[in-house]
């Protein structure tokens, strides 16, 4: 079993970091910490970020592994702020963001290493993901937001047409995951990334609370020459969603992040109009789901369509 890296000397820096970012997500940390230990063989530290968890987290997490690094926030910072507050602590040549309900199968980290040094130009890199059941779980990485797809979405082609590269371009869907590929956006559950390129990046932006964040690092990487990629070969499980337990209130800071993607990241002149049909959305879902008679989805996409005054402004 490798032993996490806590006191580095300078002579034996970590290849990678490995930050953890946790809320009320005890025994699924607890999971992954121990997934990372015993499937991870290249030199690392680990450093657990707990934001103010109220489940015992902190407790537990110290008694089971005193020898990382814990750093059990009193204030929820938010995923954004807390991977950027962890990497400042942060002494090895990559940094690995890993979610807290996630499980590292078969040398995955040793894997993601191997396939970064071999392909430098990337820049940031990730891995396949798969859901409790040994399912695929898509959500590994994303295509940018675009004008086109976010008239998709409104005008519900994006559900309708879910297999479609042409109506739902954001997915990926013509990929099946099991090949190596370029990618605008690798998802942090699983984000890998030179310490120096993030320190360059200047990390998250701390605008983003929690959904959108690294979305908006690959795309300012991108602008940089970044060209992220995917490999098969390191894989993980990815339970997803654990820490958000209500989808109403995970969609609202889904929504939030996505407006300010559109400020950030439209062309000027496709702003409003970006705005104004992404505000469609959950609308148009409320409709598609009652008129399928499926009143249960209905009911939840008609309170995010209420909370709209939340999200409608991005952040």
């Amino acid at each position: 079993m490798s032993k996490a890296v806590t006191q580095i000397d300078p002579s034996d820096t970590p290849r990678v970091s490995i930050i953890v970012v946790s809320y009320n997500t005890k025994d699924m940390t607890l999971e992954c910490l121990r997934s990372v230990q015993e499937q991870t063989q290249v030199p690392y530290e680990l450093i657990v970020v707990d934001n103010a968890s109220t489940d015992g987290s902190p407790e537990a997490i110290a008694t089971e592994f005193p020898d990382i690094e814990l750093m059990a926030e009193k204030d929820n910072h938010g995923f954004a702020l807390a991977n950027n507050i962890a990497a400042l602590r942060a002494r090895g040549e990559y940094l690995l963001l890993l979610n807290p309900d996630t499980v590292v199968l078969d040398h995955a980290i040793n894997h993601l290493i191997e396939f970064a040094d071999k392909n430098p130009q990337a820049r940031i890199w990730g891995g396949k993901t798969y859901y409790g059941d040994m399912s695929l779980n898509p959500t590994n990485a994303w295509n940018q937001m675009t004008l086109w797809g976010v008239i998709s979405q409104a005008l519900g082609f994006s559900s309708v047409f879910r297999k479609s590269d042409l109506f739902n371009p954001e997915a990926i869907p013509g990929w099946d995951r099991d090949s190596e590929y370029e990618v605008d956006i690798v998802t942090g559950c699983f984000f890998l990334i030179k310490r120096d390129f993030w320190q360059e990046l200047d990390g998250f932006d701390k605008a983003f609370f929690m959904y959108g964040e690294e979305a908006d690092l690959c795309l300012r990487a991108r602008a940089k020459g970044a060209r992220p990629r995917i490999t098969p070969t390191a894989q993980i499980i990815h339970y997803a969603g654990a820490s958000e337990k209500v989808r109403s209130d995970k969609m609202v800071r889904l929504l939030r992040a996505k407006m300010t993607l559109i400020q950030h990241h439209f062309p000027k002149w496709q702003r409003g109009i970006g705005q104004s049909m992404f505000r469609l959305w959950p609308w148009s879902r409320m409709v598609g789901l009652k008129l399928l008679r499926r009143q249960e989805a209905a009911t939840v996409w008609g309170e995010i369509w209420h909370r709209r005054k939340e999200w409608q402004d991005g952040y």
